[in-house]
C-alpha cells in the first residue's frame, strides 16, 4: 500500500485562539478541538450562530464555554447541523440539548436511523490497519442515540437553515447519510470525515495531529466506492480552506493539489488491503 501523502507545513491554518480553546479561521467561523474531533461554530461574534457537530462524550461544559465567550452569555444556536451521526461526532449532543432545550437538529434523511433510535451502526473494520485505534474500534459506542424531539431532515434543495451563504453537499462512504458544508465566496468547506487531515487510525497521530490529508476514517467507513467518489466530488470545488472532523485546519493551493492526489489515488492511499 502506497505512503500517505504528507500535506506541507505551510497549508496549516493557526487561526486565532481565545481563551475558551476556540480558534477563529474566518471571521465568522471558529472550531473547538473535543478530544479528537472537532466541531465548528458558523456565525460572527456577539451574533446568532449555527452549530456543526457536537464532539465526543463529555465535553458539553467545554462546547458552552466556548460558545458563551465567542456568542455571549447564555449564547444559543440557531440550530445544529450534524454532517453525521458517529459517537465522535454526537458524544455531547444530548446533554448540549437538555440546557439548549428546543434547538432544531439537521441531519440527512440517510443518517436519521442513527438518530432517532432506529439502527446501530455496522461493525467497524478492525483488521482495517493502521494503528492502535483500528484494533480498539470494536470497543466504540455503535448504537443510535434518541433525539426525536428536535431531528429534522436537510432541506432536499442543498440550502442549510440559518446560513443563507452555504449548501450542504452529499459525501456518502463514511456513511450513508454523511454530508459536507460549502461555502462558495470564499472556497470553505467543512468536510466532516469524508477526508480528513491526520492519521486518524493512529492514537499518536490522532493525538499529535501531524498534517496529512487522509481518506475517512478506516475502522468506521462502510462504502469505500461511494467514499472515493465523495473525495472526487469535494476536489472538484478547489476549496481554499478546508475544516475537518479530524485534523488540523488546511488552506491554499497545496490542499488543492493534494485533495486532487488523494482523489486521484484514492484506492492505494485510503482504501485497506
Amino acid at each position: 500500500m502506497a505512503e500517505q501523502l504528507p500535506l506541507p507545513q505551510r497549508t496549516v491554518i493557526d487561526g486565532i485562539q481565545d481563551d475558551s480553546g476556540a480558534i477563529e479561521v474566518r471571521n465568522d467561523l471558529a472550531y473547538l478541538k473535543t478530544g479528537i474531533v472537532n466541531i465548528a461554530f458558523i456565525g460572527f461574534p456577539k451574533s446568532d450562530w449555527v452549530m456543526v457537530d457536537a464532539g465526543i462524550p463529555g465535553y458539553d461544559s467545554e462546547i458552552i464555554d466556548a460558545a458563551e465567550a465567542r456568542f455571549g452569555s447564555f449564547a444559543t444556536p440557531r440550530c445544529i447541523v450534524l454532517t453525521h451521526g458517529h459517537f465522535d461526532h454526537i458524544g455531547s449532543l444530548e446533554p448540549l440539548l437538555e440546557r439548549w432545550e428546543g434547538v432544531p437538529v439537521y441531519a440527512h434523511p440517510l443518517e436519521i436511523p442513527f438518530l432517532n433510535g432506529g439502527k446501530s451502526y455496522p461493525p467497524p473494520a478492525a483488521r482495517a490497519g493502521g494503528g492502535i485505534m483500528t484494533l480498539l474500534s470494536p470497543l466504540f459506542p455503535r448504537k443510535p442515540i434518541d433525539i426525536s424531539g428536535n431531528l429534522l431532515e436537510l432541506p432536499a434543495d442543498g440550502h442549510v437553515p440559518d446560513l443563507k451563504d452555504w449548501k450542504w453537499i452529499h459525501t456518502p462512504g463514511h456513511t450513508p447519510g454523511h454530508i459536507s458544508l460549502w461555502r462558495e465566496c470564499d472556497k470553505t468547506l467543512l468536510a466532516g470525515d469524508a477526508f480528513i487531515t491526520t492519521r486518524q487510525e493512529s492514537a499518536y497521530h490522532a493525538i499529535v495531529q501531524t498534517p496529512e490529508l487522509h481518506g475517512p476514517p478506516r475502522y468506521f467507513t462502510q462504502d469505500w466506492n461511494a467514499a472515493h467518489d465523495s473525495v472526487r466530488k469535494l476536489a472538484g470545488l478547489e476549496p481554499d480552506l478546508a475544516l475537518t472532523g479530524h485534523g488540523k485546519v488546511v488552506g491554499g493551493a497545496e490542499l488543492q493539489i493534494d485533495l486532487h492526489l488523494l482523489a486521484d489515488n484514492f484506492v492505494s492511499i485510503a482504501v485497506p488491503e
